[in-house]
């Protein structure tokens, strides 16, 4: 810590050294919280579930028009993870061993440097600044940071190429619907 802002004077100073990425964390607010009878952090089982992403009151004006998507991307802050392991770049996609271990970057996992989640779900109604949902994998009490209405021309990749173990996985969640 005491290196990190010796490092940082030094180069505000001199002009030399500066990484290109910025060390100040970002503040957000959240706009809303996820309310559902999910109570501890789950692998599956999201595809049924429902939840009702609840929208700050005074933000309700910014929902005009959401109800004429079916999907939106919702954006929310991983709130009850444990603490990071020290040094922990690694995982099994998963959790499962027989899997190849990437860079956490290079996986789903939540133990992530920033604890974002990012998620399209289906809208099932709009009430007010109520949004029920299906499929958002967020446990109760998740703060939501943003919501988009998803759009299949710009969000949906038709020739998007992944790993042939990730391929694998997504094989029987194809195989349930």
């Amino acid at each position: 810590m005491l290196w990190d802002r010796m490092r940082d004077w030094f180069a505000e100073r001199f002009g030399v050294g500066r990484s290109p990425v910025p060390r100040e964390p970002v503040t957000l607010r959240p706009i809303g919280v996820v309310r559902n009878n999910v109570r501890e952090p789950r692998m599956d089982g999201w595809e049924r579930v429902r939840s009702d992403v609840i929208i700050r009151e005074d933000l309700t004006p910014l929902l005009d028009g959401i109800d004429g998507y079916s999907h939106l991307i919702v954006v929310f802050a991983f709130h009850r993870l444990p603490p990071p392991e020290a040094g922990r770049t690694h995982v099994h996609p998963r959790g499962d061993e027989t899997l190849p271990e990437q860079g956490i970057l290079a996986t789903r996992s939540p133990m992530r440097p920033s604890p974002i989640g990012v998620t399209v779900v289906e809208l099932v109604r709009r009430r007010h600044n109520i949004l029920r949902v299906r499929g958002l994998d967020a446990i109760d009490g998740t703060p939501v940071l943003d919501i988009k209405p998803y759009y299949p021309a710009h969000d949906a990749v038709p020739d998007a190429r992944v790993p042939e173990w990730a391929r694998r996985l997504a094989e029987p969640r194809e195989a349930e619907r």
